[in-house]
């Protein structure tokens, strides 16, 4: 479902994701947790990891590829709490995590989404 998402960008958009790696796991460990303090496993279904594009430069090398993370077992609880579908949570999340890869902070992610 993720990879469909990120197949189904614009290409401009796709083109800049090239080298995140898409990576799902059962839960967030302690440090990613601790990276966006929170402390609960169940309350974080994403994250990106990496350096965004507008602080990237041409003269760093040696950084780990950037990651898209997605968390299956909070997705699904949000899906059986919410009644939201799988494949609307999953798009949510993809798109709000390579949004940070593009350098926006959560508040500018919610204020474009409360915009939309």
């Amino acid at each position: 479902m993720a990879e469909q998402v990120l197949a189904n960008l614009p290409a401009a958009f796709r083109e800049q994701l090239g080298r995140v790696v898409m990576r799902v796991t059962d839960f967030a460990t302690p440090e990613q947790l601790a990276s966006v303090d929170m402390d609960e496993k169940w309350h974080l279904s994403g994250l990106y990891e990496g350096r965004p594009l507008p602080d990237k430069s041409i003269w760093e090398s040696g950084d780990m590829p950037p990651r898209i993370w997605l968390f299956r077992q909070p997705l699904i609880a949000e899906m059986e709490e919410t009644g939201v579908g799988l494949e609307e949570l999953v798009r949510h999340v993809v798109i709000h995590e390579a949004g940070h890869h593009f350098g926006f902070s959560d508040e500018d992610m919610h204020r474009l989404e409360d915009e939309a």
